[in-house]
């Protein structure tokens, strides 16, 4: 239970978290230093076909976007989680996770 505990503390202190959330998504897709290796990944994934890593790769992007809506925030009033609203995400997301695990287990190329 104290690696948990120590791994916890180490989280906290990295700042990781709060640094997700200030991302200027803006910001991000206008500069040069992460557009242009992002569009060569994508071009290099299109020209080899890799429709799979395509797929994930939209996937976790869209989970990204959808994270940062006026929805998700308003999933939390008073610290309570409103239930008729979590219920969605969580049918969204286990049909996203459903499909990842196709994806890398359930076929092959």
């Amino acid at each position: 239970m104290e690696f948990f505990t120590n791994l916890v503390d180490w989280f906290s202190s990295t700042g990781i978290h709060t640094q997700i959330l200030d991302v200027d998504v803006v910001g991000l897709f206008t500069n040069p230093w992460f557009i242009v290796p992002f569009g060569i990944l994508i071009g290099y994934m299109l020209f080899k076909q890799q429709w799979r890593d395509l797929v994930i790769i939209a996937i976790c992007i869209a989970v990204w976007w959808v994270s940062g809506t006026p929805y998700m925030g308003s999933l939390i009033v008073n610290g309570e989680i409103q239930i008729e609203k979590i219920l969605p995400i969580i049918f969204g997301g286990a049909a996203a996770l459903g499909l990842i695990i196709y994806l890398l287990f359930g076929r092959s190329d």
